[in-house]
């Protein structure tokens, strides 16, 4: 059998590590020139035509962030010999899962959150749990673990679902709204990625949805599964202050540690597929909830320095995570945003910047910043400076002579990180160390 990788990141090297214990003969594409940490002997095609002459593989291997359509468009004379070829890692786990007791969880954000707390619900429960995917672990790198009795939870990003062939028996849609525009086609194509989650599901298999949404709601209607609400009855729900599920009260909002009510969302998604799951005592979940304080890059507090909180939310990367940001950090607060621009509407986050009373001042940073104090312009919206640094210590030294004594520093970008840094983890690293130095 003859497998080519295409792309060799952290996916890629799980499949690598896959292909080979089953005797493949593989050859290892990157558009990279130079590649670290190479198999030794392994064969490669690197370079600008790593993605020529494929028809010669009998198994086409991309990693998430390379679109179907690139494979497709460098292969156009021989589209129908590689078109059933193409895969990834998760269609192949999904593939070789021992075990039926598998969750998929997908949705613009909240998807690490969610995934990690059905995680810990579930092992609070006693189950043993394998959380993979989107989060940073490939799920085929755990496969060999699998017994029929694990449980497998899967964060699942629109680069992965939008070609997936298995639909787990548990899938989840959070709350979905404009995102990788500059990846999808448009946001038809966007939804339709999210929707193959759900569209391979039987009348045997459960579909989640955030009952407020009515994208989430479309999402898993793709296929036969049970349809199954969050946020509302018979889901886990907040009545009043309180998080119920079938009932069962769990715990109060006011002794959650997630910052925000957009989290109440990821709460009660998390709490419905433990319940579904099988998770029926109210006490480990409470305990889960009530303890568990976020991932890295998420509403993160860092420290109090003279006087002023700085918060790192690197992770919001669209406008709407930034302005539920801006609605959970409570009191006097200056805010950085900015980013690279993918296109993505705007008019929104100017609108909830001019109306949110408590926003003393707006750094706007990075190739977004013109359109966006336009649409700040045109919101009515003035307290904002457009910055002109190019490293975070800039950064973080003009936020902190704008910010007063009591007042929050948050950095919730609203935009992609790309124009100058590697990635969101690399952007809330750096504003890391940088307030960690003061």
């Amino acid at each position: 059998m003859k497998v080519a990788l295409l792309g060799y990141d952290i996916e890629g090297s799980a499949s690598y590590e896959y292909y080979q214990k089953q005797g493949a003969d593989i050859t290892i594409c990157d558009q990279k020139n130079d590649l670290p940490n190479l198999p030794k002997g392994v064969a490669t095609r690197l370079g600008d035509g790593y993605l020529d002459g494929l028809a010669e593989f009998d198994v086409l291997v991309r990693t998430a962030g390379l679109p179907p359509s690139k494979i497709l468009e460098k292969n156009r004379q021989n589209i129908d010999n590689i078109v059933d070829k193409i895969t990834t890692n998760v269609n192949e786990f999904l593939l070789a899962c021992p075990t039926q007791n598998v969750i998929g969880i997908t949705g613009t954000k909240g998807k690490g959150t969610t995934s990690t707390l059905i995680t810990r619900i579930l092992e609070a429960a006693g189950h043993t749990v394998f959380l993979g995917g989107n989060i940073g672990v490939p799920p085929l790198t755990f496969l060999d673990k699998l017994t029929a009795d694990s449980w497998v939870v899967l964060e699942l990003s629109s680069f992965q679902l939008t070609d997936l062939r298995r639909s787990p028996h548990l899938g989840v849609c959070l709350m979905v709204v404009p995102e990788h525009l500059n990846w999808h086609a448009d946001m038809a194509d966007y939804v339709e990625a999210k929707s193959q989650l759900f569209a391979h599901q039987s009348s045997e298999d459960v579909a989640v949805y955030y009952a407020d949404s009515e994208t989430s709601r479309e999402i898993a209607a793709a296929g036969a599964g049970h349809k199954f609400p969050f946020y509302k009855s018979p889901g886990a729900w907040v009545n009043g202050n309180m998080i119920t599920m079938n009932g069962a009260a769990i715990c109060t909002t006011d002794e959650l540690k997630l910052l925000g009510k957009h989290n109440w969302q990821n709460v009660c998604a998390a709490v419905t597929v433990g319940w579904l799951a099988g998770v029926r005592n109210p006490e480990p979940i409470r305990q889960v909830l009530t303890t568990f304080t976020g991932l890295p890059h998420r509403l993160e507090k860092l420290r109090e320095v003279a006087g002023v909180t700085y918060y790192n939310d690197s992770f919001a990367a669209t406008p709407d995570a930034a302005i539920a940001a801006l609605q959970a950090i409570p009191g006097s607060k200056v805010a950085i945003v900015g980013g690279f621009d993918r296109g993505l509407p705007i008019d929104h986050l100017a609108k909830a910047l001019a109306e949110a009373a408590e926003l003393r001042h707006v750094l706007i940073i990075g190739v977004s910043a013109e359109r966006l104090a336009e649409a700040c312009r045109n919101a009515g919206f003035s307290g904002f400076t457009i910055s002109q640094a190019q490293t975070m210590p800039e950064i973080v030294a003009q936020a902190r002579d704008l910010a007063q004594t009591g007042d929050a520093v948050v950095l919730t970008p609203g935009f992609a990180s790309f124009d100058m840094f590697k990635d969101f983890e690399d952007r809330g690293e750096q504003f890391r160390t940088v307030v960690k130095a003061l």
